[in-house]
């Protein structure tokens, strides 16, 4: 470990939680150098949904290599490229009635959430895009404007502007349609608020707590972008490529985004790639306006290929990873039911589900010792108090079952440490009345 307390900054986060050093993995599995396994709920923060080192993919990718294909390619046309386009457009996008062009950018999500929101100011004329409580889009200054987290938005360094928060579905209660209030805001010129750009979305809060964005209110907030002619963006970038059941996480909702961004698990071997889908009216960049040396990666062009092609050409694997969720989903509820006495719910959809905590403390304890169990499992949140089941769609039953009987374990466990505080002490308590 000394050469990363020497040499590396004090910003490494992910390595704090999991003090180890890995050096293997394979499928849900994690290694470090001791040989301890560890059963892998992290997945690359959702970049790896079909696992480390997917079989399937390393033979598409080493055979790639060894033919040397092209590696780096900028935005030339490339033969990989060209292959996944077709892939993309004949599996992906037509079977859903969706026509996008694809702009490649940078290789990370944040940089897609860049291009997306300077292509809908550039559309429309307009400086101002609308994002919601709790969003999380990235940490370059454009994303980092749209992002609701106080954390990292106070280490910008400079004044963020350009958007205009809004209250998520469910931020001000069950029972308030919040683009209802989006909508009177747009329609008052008096409001303070200048008719944005585009609005910027979420279906499911990743980074955020795990929040859910219902179907009827993706459809309201989608009828309000129309009513004033604003530019409806997806930030699909976590929820996407089936981590919700579909493989693109707003199907169900029956709605078709101006924009959507797509990234993490889009490569599908972990490696760097990130995209826009812009309907073809929309795709009015000039050669050249938003560039990256890295737009080009090819490797991940032939992962993405296989990916679609092996997980995408029927419904069979999207039905599986909806049996997977439904069974997290019975699972979780068990285990509140079982242990919550108002301390814990659950949240999420699909594939992409956690259990919240009445804090952040306790949220913490449960995925330290659950590290120790064998199971790597973070937090999210605003006070990160949301513990975040975030497994490879691949994962096999017994190694599902596995992983949350972990959970449980530790959470028995924390639980029963909490109760034996003295009750001026006891968090759950504490928080419980406060909440209250």
């Amino acid at each position: 470990m000394k050469i990363f307390e020497e040499i590396e900054s004090e910003v490494q986060s992910y390595a704090r939680s999991f003090p180890r050093i890995f050096n293997k993995a394979t499928g849900e599995f994690l290694y470090d150098e001791e040989g301890n396994q560890y059963i892998d709920f992290l997945a690359g923060a959702g970049t790896l949904n079909y696992g480390h080192n997917n079989p399937i993919f390393k033979e598409k990718l080493l055979d790639y290599i060894h033919s040397d294909g092209i590696t780096h390619g900028l935005d030339l046309h490339t033969k990989a490229k060209g292959e996944f386009l077709e892939a993309f457009n004949e599996k992906i996008l037509k079977p859903r009635g969706l026509e996008y062009v694809m702009q490649f950018t940078g290789p990370t999500g944040t940089n897609a959430v860049e291009a997306a929101l300077k292509l809908a100011r550039n559309v429309t004329g307009r400086e101002n895009v609308i994002s919601f409580t709790n969003g999380f889009h990235g940490v370059s200054l454009g994303s980092l404007a749209t992002t609701g987290n106080s954390h990292h938005r106070g280490a910008a360094g400079v004044s963020l502007n350009g958007s205009s928060r809004m209250p998520y579905d469910g931020y001000l209660g069950d029972e308030i349609d919040t683009t209802a209030y989006l909508d009177k805001v747009l329609s008052d010129s008096s409001s303070g608020i200048d008719l944005p750009a585009a609005v910027i979305v979420e279906t499911v809060q990743g980074e955020g707590g795990i929040n859910v964005a219902g179907f009827e209110w993706l459809k309201n907030l989608d009828k309000v972008c129309k009513k004033h002619d604003v530019l409806l963006i997806i930030d699909d970038i976590q929820a996407g490529c089936g981590r919700t059941g579909t493989y693109f996480s707003f199907e169900e909702a029956g709605i078709y985004p101006d924009i959507v961004t797509l990234s993490k698990s889009l490569g599908g071997y972990g490696l760097p790639f990130a995209v826009v889908l812009i309907r073809p009216e929309l795709d009015q960049w000039k050669p050249g306006e938003h560039n990256g040396t890295f737009r080009g990666n090819n490797f991940a062009f032939v992962t993405a290929k296989a990916a679609i092609d092996h997980y995408w050409s029927d419904n069979a694997f999207s039905e599986q990873v909806k049996a997977k969720g439904e069974y997290v989903s019975e699972r979780l509820n068990a285990i509140v039911e079982k242990y919550g006495e108002g301390n814990f719910t659950t949240r999420g959809r699909g594939m992409f589900q956690g259990i919240n905590c009445v804090n952040g403390d306790i949220a913490g304890k449960i995925t330290r010792r659950a590290f120790q169990l064998g199971l790597i499992i973070e937090t999210s949140g605003a006070e990160d108090h949301v513990v975040k089941f975030l497994c490879p769609l691949t994962i096999g039953e017994d190694n599902l079952k596995k992983g949350i009987d972990i959970v449980e374990q530790s959470i028995k466990e924390i639980c029963a440490k909490e109760s034996s505080i003295p009750q001026e002490k006891n968090y759950f308590e504490a928080e419980y009345k406060m909440a209250s």
